[in-house]
């Protein structure tokens, strides 16, 4: 009942009145040409059904003016693609001769409803009806006149109303989305939520890890009071920060859908940067590299970088400036990556369900790989085995 009183207020019941009206053009066109056949258009438009960009014309002429509010969604209760399957075309046909059904059913009352409001209004002020042009069922007194006035433009609008939500729920019914769209559509949006979870993992490990590092080259300079310490610091924490900010902006073009291609994100082979930066904080970082880290596939390479990010920040972040070793080493059919560092008793306990140390197991999980991390043999260790064979 709400709704009823709303419709003459909202834009959209006569968007799609315009809608239920429009095949009446075709009508029209017709009865000129051959008035005494007047149902032979429903047998014109069928064929037309069948044809795979009619039914994304009529798709998109429907979420234009049957649900405006679904535009540019890629979930949308009506599709707005060609057909591909033969029972797509065949739902287009259903919904063509639909369409010409419900235009005459809002035909009547969208002509006859305003002549018999003028009829009554004529009544009303007085005036006598022509006998030929009288199409009220009866003439009413003046009195009932007046009080009958507003009825038929009521009905009217009535009509409309459910007339326009019968349309739209045949519409999602014959031009909504086929299973094999809706698989489709399924796919681009777990795409699009793998692509947030990405991002959200580059913010974490590179401003992570750049904090980290200013935070512990800050404290270390403050307690060393050796002003070549602290030049060293300094530079260190500008050099890192400056990196942070090259992958934000990265990640930031990226959301604003003109970001670097993947291949331009950092890669194993610039792990000298998270070395050297380790280096500086004060940790002293003994690492082997072995094999063509260069030459390791895009996605092996990328994700490890990151790995090895998180796994030296962790190391900054609760163990301090310790010793930490570092092995990597592109083996036959597999890339391995192994951090580790001591605990120092005063350290607090790591308890490996950091969302860090997730995002490292998360990691290597996406590509077929496992991650460990935990305490071993009096050490805190971070080890991750990456296949190859299955990337390229």
């Amino acid at each position: 009942m709400y709704r009823l009183l709303r419709a003459p207020l909202r834009g959209i019941t006569y968007t799609r009145w315009l809608h239920l009206l429009v095949p009446i053009l075709i009508v029209s066109i017709w009865m000129f040409i051959e008035p005494a056949w007047p149902w032979m258009p429903a047998l014109i438009v069928a064929p037309f059904g069948l044809i795979p960009w009619v039914r994304l014309a009529e798709g998109l002429q429907a979420q234009f003016l049957l649900t405006p509010h679904e535009r540019d969604r890629n979930d949308g209760s009506i599709s707005t693609t060609a057909s591909t399957r033969w029972g797509d075309r065949w739902r287009t046909v259903a919904w063509l001769e639909a369409r010409l059904v419900l235009a005459g059913v809002a035909m009547m009352p969208t002509v006859w409803a305003p002549v018999m409001t003028v009829e009554l209004a004529i009544i009303a002020a007085g005036r006598s009806l022509g006998s030929d042009d009288v199409i009220l069922p009866f003439v009413p007194p003046r009195w009932a006149a007046v009080l009958l006035l507003p009825v038929p433009l009521v009905l009217l609008f009535v009509m409309v109303v459910l007339l326009g939500e019968a349309v739209t729920a045949m519409a999602a019914r014959l031009l909504g989305p086929s299973a094999a769209e809706r698989l489709t559509a399924l796919e681009a949006r777990t795409e699009q939520l793998l692509e947030r979870t990405r991002i959200a993992r580059e913010l974490h490990d590179s401003i992570g890890h750049a904090l980290t590092v200013a935070v512990v080259q800050a404290g270390a300079a403050r307690a060393a009071g050796d002003p070549e310490f602290t030049e060293r610091a300094l530079c260190a924490i500008e050099e890192t920060g400056r990196a942070a900010m090259e992958d934000l902006d990265r990640v930031l073009k990226v959301l604003r859908e003109s970001g670097q291609p993947p291949s331009q994100r950092p890669t194993l082979a610039d792990a000298d940067r998270l070395l050297e930066s380790a280096r500086a904080s004060g940790a002293p970082v003994d690492a082997e590299l072995c094999g063509p880290l260069e030459k390791l596939p895009g996605p092996v390479t990328r994700e490890g970088y990151r790995i090895l990010q998180e796994a030296l920040t962790n190391v900054l972040r609760h163990s301090g400036p310790v010793p930490v070793r570092v092995r990597i080493e592109v083996a036959v059919g597999r890339l391995d990556l192994e951090v580790t560092n001591p605990l120092p008793a005063e350290a607090a306990p790591m308890t490996g369900r950091g969302s860090g140390l997730r995002g490292i197991r998360e990691r290597a999980a996406l590509l077929g790989g496992e991650a460990e991390t935990g305490p071993y043999e009096g050490n805190w260790r971070v080890r991750a085995r990456l296949p190859l064979e299955r990337i390229r």
